[in-house]
């Protein structure tokens, strides 16, 4: 069962790398290009955290935030053994992992995390992100509602 879960985190890993290589190679940094009209595709650099916290720190936030990424993997794959029956649960670890496992190869790569998907509403742009971001993003709200959800019906998380 973790064979499948690790498979999941390899997927996202692939997807997001592949998509951030076809952004690399078809831009040139900070060049946008309209999709929509609340949507760009842009090639960005965050060397921080989360949108862009800790962007201009000099330099250490790329080792912290690497090592970071690491031992919450290890947390996370021991949490998807220990946890292999709780089918919700380990979705939305292995999509957590695969963002972080993908976000650590820029780091490790590049020095700094590559971003392309860009949302705006008229002069309020929200921070670029990548598809990493949007599996942790999405893995976290699945962990918000499966411990929601095993509340409401009485079963223990544990």
């Amino acid at each position: 069962m973790l064979n499948r879960w690790l498979w999941l985190s390899a997927l996202v890993i692939v997807l997001d790398q592949l998509s951030k290589a076809w952004i690399i190679s078809h831009f040139a940094y900070g060049e946008r290009l309209a999709i929509i009209s609340v949507f760009n595709l842009v090639l960005a650099h965050n060397t921080g955290a989360a949108f862009s916290m800790l962007n201009d720190a000099g330099g250490w936030q790329r080792w912290m935030f690497s090592a970071i990424a690491v031992a919450a993997s290890a947390w996370i794959v021991w949490l998807l053994r220990k946890h292999r029956q709780q089918k919700l649960f380990c979705f939305a670890l292995a999509l957590i992992l695969g963002g972080a496992l993908g976000n650590l190869i820029d780091r490790i790569a590049y020095g700094y995390v590559v971003d392309f998907l860009d949302f705006y509403w008229n002069t309020y742009h929200f921070p670029a992100f990548n598809l990493a971001d949007s599996a942790i993003t999405c893995g976290a709200a699945l962990l918000l509602w499966d411990s929601l959800t095993e509340k409401k019906h009485g079963t223990a998380a544990g």
